[in-house]
């Protein structure tokens, strides 16, 4: 029987090398991983934040564009309660932020009535409530109930003018389906800014009520509207300050030291109806 003179093989200490070397590599391909996982949800966390802003903005644009607008047979009589915009810029940053109410015509047909025609007048308003979702991430309260977020909410609310009692109706009694109380836009937001411009591009400061600037009240072409809002979650790694942009006004800019992502968008939204006023 032949005797093996050599005997091939791997020692202990090769294999705990292949060992370290396979866990080394399986790390840094795991840190890869999470690189690019974390860097996809940022870019994804960025692009829900940047499109709910768009979508509010569109809906608010769009209502401007309203503004002022009557059929040329429209019999209701102006007041100072059918202002086409009326802009009430907030005073205590901390606590609220602009409202805008707009107001525009429209018509119910009827043609089993005399007349046939009847002229209507709407107000859309839009404005800001400190925010109710609960902040999971703060300590709890009494009760085990947590404080709410660091933010705003947005509302809408849709109003029809009654032009026999001279007043704006009760969203909810007045048997009209197009009509609603305040209804939530969106949550998580900083600031809403609307900065009136007239129509010779000049800024309307302050904004033009019945008592203030009463001249330019139909001299508004345009608005300049800012939306500052906020991730949902913690974006960023560690806690550091950060700046919540502003718009003509250096008193709303605030620094929070916190671990969110914070985006502001800024658009012109023309008020078109309003130079055949």
């Amino acid at each position: 029987m032949k005797k093996l003179s050599k005997i091939s093989g791997v020692t202990l200490i090769e294999i705990l090398l292949g060992i370290v070397i396979s866990v080394i590599m399986m790390g840094a391909m795991l840190t890869s991983y999470n690189v690019v996982n974390n860097s996809y949800s940022q870019v994804t966390d960025k692009a829900k934040i940047s499109n709910q802003a768009k979508v509010v903005l569109g809906m608010i644009m769009a209502d401007i564009r309203n503004a002022g607008f009557k059929y040329h047979n429209d019999t209701v009589k102006t007041n100072d309660e059918l202002i086409p915009i009326l802009i009430t810029k907030a005073s205590n940053f901390n606590t609220a932020c602009d409202q805008i109410d707009i107001v525009y015509g429209d018509m119910n047909y009827d043609e089993n009535r005399t007349p046939k025609y009847e002229y209507e007048r709407y107000k859309v308003t839009y404005h800001c409530e400190a925010s109710k979702l609960p902040d999971k991430t703060a300590p709890p309260l009494p009760g085990n109930k947590f404080p709410p977020i660091n933010a705003f909410a947005v509302y809408k609310t849709k109003v029809i003018w009654d032009d026999t009692q001279k007043n704006w109706k009760n969203p909810g009694a007045d048997g009209n389906d197009a009509t609603y109380k305040k209804q939530l836009v969106a949550d998580y937001i900083e600031d809403l800014v609307f900065i009136p411009i007239d129509d010779e591009g000049k800024l309307i400061d302050p904004p033009p009520t019945p008592t203030v600037n009463k001249n330019k009240l139909y001299k508004i072409k345009t608005i300049d509207i800012a939306l500052s809002i906020r991730s949902t979650k913690k974006f960023f790694r560690s806690d550091k300050d950060r700046t919540k942009a502003t718009l003509n006004n250096p008193f709303r800019k605030k620094l929070r030291n916190d671990k969110f992502f914070r985006d502001t968008i800024v658009v012109t939204a023309h008020a078109r109806n309003m130079g055949g006023i």
